[in-house]
């Protein structure tokens, strides 16, 4: 129990300051008070990160500024969003107490001089931007995730005081996937020896991308957030399994990549090949989490906007049971998107730590 705490908080940390390194292009709140709704921005702004914190439920609506946390050229600088006045297209200059000057030009914060009207910065040009680690709209929907799971370990672990009852509510719930991860994903994965160094983090990804998936579905504050929708959020969870996967190959998983057991004259090409296969598979885990969710999202999206690209309230029965549809569909792939990294995971650990006798005996 001390462990997974442990190695949820570390995760916790990671995943807060990664979760802003980079913005969508297509984001931002708009200031437009044209009829036309643009569809395009529509979908960008609910899929991007945000640094302001927007709370709308039916009759009430209030935003909430979130922290700025730059550092620049000439130090920290920490600021209140709510200084932008909500302009998204770097029309506000704000001007700290070390005299940088800012714009905010779709989320992503840059050096008010370094911005041109006909020419702006690539977002990944960080001559231009501040190293950006502010407190985000999707950093608090982590810390929210992260406070949803600590809650509901609290409850599981307390419904197992009394030895005499068996667990209930929750921990009817929680047991059966624990022991569904440890002997279907963990035990034949890793193996029967090993697998219980590594089910922290197992048990951390799982539930993590399995709640912040869940929390998705649900279209009101506070949630309502796409995570998992955020490809920084999938690299360092697939950081993790590669750094995992890395530092615990044995001499077998080593000598299988630098020598290859493949004729003299194709090793060369063999070891080009299995170096790549280090890095390629944590990219596959991280682009398919990302890819799958995003796009789920944007589906929904898509739907909800159909009644805004016909311009008719009579699309919008059709365009709703569309929506609820591929609801219904969505929560099969919040569970299976989670089951498949939590997999893909303990199958790259298990080749990196299976004992050679081991792999002799599964492949037999």
């Amino acid at each position: 129990m001390k462990n997974f705490f442990l190695k949820s908080i570390a995760l916790l940390i990671l995943l807060v300051f990664s979760s802003n390194l980079t913005a969508s292009e297509g984001g931002g709140q708009s200031n437009s008070e044209e009829k036309n709704v643009n569809i395009g921005e529509l979908i960008g702004h609910h899929t991007s990160d945000s640094h302001d914190y927007i709370i709308e439920i039916p009759f009430f609506h209030y935003t909430l500024h979130l922290p700025v946390i730059l550092w620049t050229d000439k130090g920290l600088s920490v600021f209140s969003s709510g200084k932008f006045q909500g302009d998204n297209e770097g029309k506000v200059v704000v001007t700290d107490k070390k005299g940088n000057r800012f714009v905010k030009i779709h989320e992503v914060i840059y050096y008010a001089d370094k911005v041109k009207d006909t020419h702006h910065p690539n977002v990944f040009d960080f001559d231009s931007r501040p190293l950006d680690f502010s407190f985000t709209r999707n950093a608090l929907a982590i810390l929210f995730v992260f406070i949803l799971l600590i809650v509901i370990i609290h409850f599981t672990r307390k419904a197992y005081n009394n030895p005499h009852k068996l667990p209930r509510g929750i921990a009817g719930f929680i047991e059966p996937v624990i022991l569904f991860i440890r002997d279907e994903i963990a035990i034949p994965n890793i193996g029967p020896k090993k697998y219980e160094k590594y089910m922290p983090y197992l048990l951390s990804v799982f539930f993590f991308i399995l709640l912040s998936n869940l929390i998705g579905l649900i279209p009101f504050a506070p949630f309502g957030h796409n995570i998992t929708g955020n490809i920084m959020v999938t690299f360092v969870l697939a950081l993790f399994t590669f750094i995992l996967t890395t530092i615990g190959g044995n001499k077998h998983y080593w000598k299988h990549i630098f020598n290859p057991p493949v004729p003299y004259i194709l090793k060369p090409i063999m070891v080009v090949v299995e170096v790549l296969g280090m890095f390629i598979k944590p990219f596959a885990l991280m682009v398919r989490l990302f890819a799958n969710m995003f796009a789920g999202h944007t589906s929904l999206i898509s739907l909800v906007a159909l009644i805004f690209i016909f311009g008719s309230v009579l699309v919008a029965p059709v365009s709703g049971l569309f929506y609820v549809f591929i609801s219904f569909i969505k929560i099969l792939v919040v569970f299976l998107q989670a089951y498949i990294f939590t997999i893909l995971s303990a199958l790259f650990i298990g080749l990196a730590v299976e004992e050679h006798e081991e792999h002799e005996h599964r492949t037999a």
